[in-house]
């Protein structure tokens, strides 16, 4: 009886699993940035980011390396002016790669779409009953 009970109990984990497994990725997105593409130059500024691994110094919503600011919202923070002077001249932490005007611009766009995409950090915040974390601003 008591394997009959296990087998039972370990059915019905099975089935929930399942079932929750479905309604968590049959959902809609509910960010009303996710459905969001890109242009071309912008995908061409990601190969110049991945080029040039700007990854290792910078973050992109909060994921990358710590030397170097977080670039998620930079162009609606600083400018797109700024950003490009940055990127040509470089700081006393970050150095001039010699990128081109091309690739300056493809980077700008790259940054100008991560910037439309979402907001990061995100101060306030809530979560839907399946894990995704939102602005709290959104409906869940």
């Amino acid at each position: 009886m008591n394997i009959l009970k296990s087998l039972l109990t370990i059915l019905l984990f099975i089935l929930f699993y399942f079932v929750y497994t479905y309604f968590v990725y049959t959902q809609e997105s509910v960010s009303k940035y996710g459905n969001k593409t890109i242009s071309s130059l912008a995908c061409e500024g990601k190969i110049v980011f991945q080029k040039y691994n700007c990854i290792s110094c910078h973050q992109l919503y909060g994921l990358g390396g710590y030397l170097g600011p977080d670039l998620t919202n930079v162009i609606s923070a600083k400018g797109a002016p700024y950003v490009r002077v940055i990127i040509k001249n470089g700081t006393i932490k970050m150095p001039s790669l010699n990128v081109t005007d091309n690739e300056i611009e493809a980077l700008v766009e790259f940054l100008s779409a991560a910037d439309s995409s979402g907001i990061f950090p995100l101060k306030e915040f809530g979560a839907t009953w399946y894990g995704t974390v939102i602005p709290k601003t959104e409906k869940k």
